[in-house]
């Protein structure tokens, strides 16, 4: 583990050292039986929507069953990928640190991130790639992370002072209120922040 200047842990490892080049993709227009079919023969439970080289968007076990539930009057072969594939995707860069990969897995509570560079869909990354590379490696990252959550609030705590009731300086409401960023607020406001 190394730790850079501004406190950030590093590996060392980037993303596009250890990342799965040979990722099953689909192109925005496959119809969903033949996703299916892909995802069974492939023995993957997403498939990378791209167009050419452009990452469009990503397709998991999920969406399929959604649109089967969902469009039970439709066939398969009727809905294309684009129209029900997640568009909004998690993406890292090949010269990310793995640990980078580790907190976006968590944070964004996602399993997979596609690896994007200059624009261009390269790999995907998963959690079982980190896992493959190093098994130990995997605790001490997760160790780490929690330690960094938890510093982070108590750092919170520390700045909070409980003061008898009052007026909440927010919503207004008269409560037991606490003071963070020189407001006083109830605990319900506190919460929601």
């Amino acid at each position: 583990m190394i730790w850079t200047k501004n406190k950030k842990m590093r590996t060392g490892i980037k993303v596009g050292d250890i990342m799965t080049r040979n990722f099953v993709f689909v192109s925005p227009d496959t119809n969903l039986k033949e996703c299916s079919k892909k995802m069974v023969k492939s023995k993957v439970g997403c498939l990378i929507v791209k167009d050419g080289q452009k990452l469009k968007g990503v397709l998991t076990r999920r969406e399929i069953l959604w649109a089967i539930i969902k469009k039970s009057k439709k066939d398969l072969e009727s809905i294309l990928a684009k129209d029900v594939m997640k568009k909004k995707v998690v993406t890292i860069k090949p010269s990310a640190d793995i640990i980078e990969a580790m907190n976006k897995f968590k944070k964004k509570k996602v399993r997979r991130l596609p690896v994007v560079e200059f624009g261009k869909v390269i790999g995907v990354i998963t959690l079982k790639d980190i896992l493959k590379m190093d098994p130990g490696l995997f605790e001490m990252i997760y160790e780490m992370i929690q330690i960094k959550e938890e510093t982070e609030k108590m750092r919170k705590m520390d700045t909070v002072v409980v003061r008898r009731n009052g007026i909440c300086d927010e919503c207004g409401d008269y409560a037991l209120l606490l003071k963070e960023d020189e407001m006083w607020i109830c605990d319900s406001c506190y919460h929601e922040r």
